[in-house]
């Protein structure tokens, strides 16, 4: 009693219908999709988390620029107020003239920088010291002492004038240049902006000097903001030498060696999420960086949570899926089976499917089958018989013996008319026409297939000037063999239209046939223009005319190869068997 309750119970757990199986089947496919849906929450998240990250940071750094700017403008502004001072510029002129250093010189531009500073309209409280540069290089500074300070000493002038700064200022030609910084080498905490100071009351303004602009760094704190919840700034200067932090809050991020951009390459390296922003006023690239870890620390917390939630599923659904595929897959394996062996030939396979979706499917597939048999015999056969009709209701249209008459008439006019080349073109149409239609009978004697062609190069060589130069080179066993009419003639005609006639100059046609065992080949080969796509021979009508009624005509044992090379000229040739059974013959009731 035991057996038989388990296969009942086992009858009970198996479906009997194909749709039943393949919803369990993927119901249970489903599971292993928690894990991939665990992966791309993950991912998703920590690439909205960067993604978020980056826009914030970058309109955060937008904004940063924009006020950097302004702020900058407004050093700008400063500079141009001292430039245009015409008291300065006088003293600057006069110091510039002097053999020493006039001390009453010295203290009276010291005063008025400092009144210009403190009367001046621009925001120049970031301004921590000013100094002035006669064309002697000798310093007059409000802020701190008129020393040059690093470059103070025997060789000031030379010492100066080998700086970057210094060169720098003379390239821009009076544009503000900042320093990324100070350039006395007094300081850290500030950076120096220089200008080439040009004597405004010259015409010419030829240069009179250098006007240096020391910059506190902590302009860079009003910039960004007062504070940041996470993450933190940076500004990097890049010159001929290098790239150089010009304001950095983090002690532990140094600048690297190299360019800017190898620079953020490193920090990137390093961990770092980093945000960069061009400054189009200094130049400089205002970067904002935080620590990969600490912004998608959140998100660990999902990943081994999902992780694990999904490992477990996914063994549950492998350990069901692994008993449950056999019943899903098993009749459908079947039915794969039964269609290639039925493409490869096999007939009447006997297949036995379950009474369910894919037992009816097979059942359906069979009778299509065999039903699909049946109408490509019924289809090859009538497509033989349309073809027949319609030669013979074009056969029946022209009138022979009229078309006939004609062209004798044309030809004896010719000859009375002592035209040669019209009498002998009208010869050569009216065999052409006679072997062409040849009592209607579907084959024709090699011999007479060759002079239809030869009738046909008569006319062209008449039109074209005798440009074409015809070898025939043919078995005279051959000649006596019926093959189907107008296999040739098309492929004669096809090489003078589309490779002689475009050639410059005269060319060759060359028609050879011979035995190859039980088969004829023949070969239609022109030295014509060639051709580079083959292609071509597909999209027109008498290449594929020909091939078609040689492979319905002489069966599959029978082909057409073409060989072409664009200014080499193209090769056809013809392969059959010459006692193959028409496929008409075939298929025929």
């Amino acid at each position: 009693m035991r057996p038989m309750n388990n296969r009942r119970w086992l009858g009970k757990l198996r479906f009997k219908r194909i749709r039943s199986r393949f919803l369990a089947a993927m119901i249970l496919l489903t599971l292993p999709s928690i894990m991939l849906l665990g992966y791309i929450s993950f991912n998703v998240t920590k690439d909205t988390l960067t993604d978020m990250n980056k826009k914030t940071n970058l309109d955060h750094l937008r904004t940063s620029s924009e006020v950097a700017d302004l702020l900058f403008r407004n050093i700008s502004s400063f500079h141009f107020s001292i430039v245009v001072n015409e008291e300065i510029r006088q003293n600057l002129r006069l110091s510039g003239e002097a053999d020493e250093l006039q001390p009453e010189t010295a203290r009276l531009t010291s005063n008025r920088l400092q009144n210009l500073i403190s009367g001046s309209s621009a925001d120049t409280r970031y301004v921590t010291s000013v100094c002035l540069f006669d064309l002697k290089l000798r310093t007059y500074c409000f802020g701190r002492s008129d020393d040059a300070g690093v470059y103070e000493g025997a060789d000031k002038a030379k010492a100066i004038a080998a700086t970057d700064w210094y060169n720098q200022a003379y390239e821009n030609n009076g544009k503000v240049v900042y320093y990324a910084e100070d350039i006395f080498q007094e300081t850290d905490k500030s950076f120096s902006t220089v200008k080439l100071f040009r004597d405004a009351g010259d015409s010419s303004g030829e240069p009179i000097g250098l006007l240096v602009v020391n910059v506190s760094k902590a302009i860079f704190d009003k910039v960004f903001g007062s504070g940041n919840a996470s993450g933190s700034f940076m500004v990097l200067s890049e010159s001929g030498s290098g790239s150089a932090a010009v304001y950095n809050k983090t002690e532990a991020v140094v600048a690297a060696a190299g360019s800017t951009t190898e620079t953020l390459a490193g920090l990137r390296e390093d961990g770092y999420l980093v945000n960069p922003f061009r400054n189009q006023t200094t130049n400089w690239t205002f970067v904002h960086l935080v620590k990969a870890k600490e912004l998608l620390r959140q998100t660990e917390n999902i990943r081994w949570a999902t992780t694990v939630i999904a490992a477990v599923f996914a063994v549950i659904a492998l350990v069901l899926s692994y008993f449950l595929s056999g019943s899903i897959t098993k009749p459908l394996l079947q039915l794969k089976k039964m269609m290639i062996d039925w493409t490869l030939g096999k007939r009447d396979v006997p297949a036995r499917f379950a009474q369910d979706e894919v037992g009816v499917i097979g059942e359906t597939f069979q009778r299509i089958a065999h039903e699909n048999e049946e109408l490509n015999a019924k289809l090859i056969h009538s497509e033989l018989k349309e073809r027949e009709a319609e030669l013979r209701a074009l056969q029946s249209q022209i009138k022979p013996h009229f078309l006939y008459n004609t062209l004798d008439s044309i030809y004896w006019m010719a000859l009375l008319q002592n035209n040669n080349d019209v009498a002998q073109m009208a010869v050569s149409l009216s065999e052409s026409f006679k072997l062409s239609l040849n009592k209607g009978k579907e084959t024709i004697l090699v011999y007479n297939e060759l002079k239809h062609i030869q009738h046909y190069l008569t006319i062209q060589n008449i039109r074209f000037n005798n440009r074409f130069r015809y070898i025939e080179e043919v078995e005279e066993s051959l000649k006596s063999i019926e093959m189907m009419k107008l296999l040739l003639q098309p492929l004669v005609e096809n090489a003078i239209y589309h490779g002689l006639e475009p050639k410059v100059g005269a060319g060759t046609i060359r028609l050879t046939g011979s035995f190859d065992g039980p088969f004829i080949v023949f070969t239609v080969e022109d030295d014509g223009v060639g051709m580079a796509d083959l292609e071509q021979t597909e999209r027109g009508y008498g290449m594929r005319n020909v091939k078609e009624r040689l492979a319905l005509y002489y069966g599959p044992s029978s082909s057409l190869e073409v060989w072409s090379e664009a200014g080499m000229g193209t090769r056809i040739t013809l392969r059959f068997h010459p006692n193959a059974e028409p496929k008409k013959n075939r298929h025929s009731p």
